[in-house]
């Protein structure tokens, strides 16, 4: 299996986790709604040797705290309990800041998570059948808040990180794919009972599995109804390493695509479709993300992408991560913590040079 590369500025310490008898729900802030798929094949599921050897690679690199760890084999799925809906925090609209900037010679993707203050985890995959994939996942939701971190110390404590690849809620795969999601009040997701159902953060970990482009990403996500039931609806910002860019979005039940018609796109937490160029600049972070990325004709380096996060940054930004989709790297600031940026990187595959 492949080893993955991972060069964080900090050094790590190993996490100390306990049990946590319950898995909280699938949904978070900006927005992931979640439904427990099917188990996987036998011959797709992880084995107890590569569960072992999961659990042992995590590591402690920010004092968020933010975690690190390589997911070996692929994804056991058993029955989860119901999930249950993420609550807004008092006096919080809903955040989130993604764009795509394919100007220069290496593509970036942009994005802010802006949530509650909870623990997260840079997750590593390679799934049999499927791409290598960097994602950051928000670990309350598998039950690892801030509450019981401190007790955690035992192999047995760390077991719910093993449902850690099916809650991302962003990442990149090794053919340069990037997904994100923000919270849009407004969507409804078509239904068709025809279709497969699946939730609005396991649907990213299909597209980092399967998709090496936007337009397989794209068709992905309108091969399948979304199930939006336990929290706020989503759409999602998809790009790739060749420059092409597009947010999907759901309309009166209808998924509207909006491709990106030069070097950057980029989007928070209104629909684009439908919106005039005039309407969108009455929201400050796109006005401010906007203005940036046509100065420079989508042309920037990592620390420019990075400086711009913190631009439309708010007091609630939990992380802001910069990939690199044809070098595959990682930049990642916790709590708009500018000063103190994290690099990582996702080997890429030959393929796509």
């Amino acid at each position: 299996m492949r080893e993955f590369a991972s060069m964080a500025q900090r050094g790590g310490r190993r996490a100390h986790l306990v049990l946590v008898a319950v898995l909280a729900g699938l949904l978070a802030a900006c927005g992931p709604a979640g439904h427990a798929p099917p188990a996987a094949p036998a011959s797709q599921r992880q084995t107890a040797g590569e569960a072992e050897r999961t659990l042992a690679s995590l590591r402690l690199v920010d004092s968020h705290p933010l975690y690190t760890m390589t997911f070996y084999g692929g994804y056991t799925v058993p029955e989860a309990p119901a999930a249950t809906a993420a609550a807004r925090p008092a006096g919080r609209p809903w955040g989130c800041s993604l764009f795509a900037a394919s100007g220069a010679a290496t593509a970036l993707y942009g994005r802010n998570f802006d949530w509650s203050d909870h623990p997260a985890l840079l997750l590593f995959t390679h799934p049999p059948g499927g791409y290598a994939a960097v994602s950051m996942v928000d670990l309350s939701y598998l039950g690892y808040d801030r509450a019981h971190l401190a007790a955690l110390g035992s192999p047995a404590g760390r077991r719910a990180m093993l449902r850690a690849p099916l809650l991302p809620f962003d990442g990149m795969n090794d053919h340069g794919l990037v997904v994100g999601m923000a919270a849009d009040d407004q969507a409804v997701a078509p239904h068709d009972p025809a279709k497969p159902t699946t939730g609005g953060v396991r649907v990213i970990r299909l597209l980092l599995d399967q998709a090496r482009t936007v337009d397989q990403g794209v068709a992905i996500i309108g091969r399948h109804n979304m199930d939006f039931s336990g929290g706020p609806p989503l759409h999602y910002l998809v790009a790739d390493a060749t420059g092409r860019a597009a947010v999907v979005e759901f309309v009166d039940g209808r998924q509207r695509v909006t491709y990106g018609d030069g070097p950057w796109l980029a989007a928070v937490n209104f629909q684009l479709s439908g919106s005039s160029a005039r309407q969108r600049q009455h929201d400050w972070r796109y006005r401010t993300a906007s203005g940036r990325l046509a100065g420079t004709h989508g042309s920037m380096s990592w620390h420019a992408a990075m400086s711009l996060l913190r631009a439309v940054a708010q007091p609630i930004t939990r992380w802001s991560v910069v990939y690199g989709m044809r070098s595959g790297d990682v930049h990642l600031a916790m709590d708009r913590d500018y000063q103190r940026v994290h690099s990582f990187r996702l080997p890429m595959s030959e393929a796509d040079g």
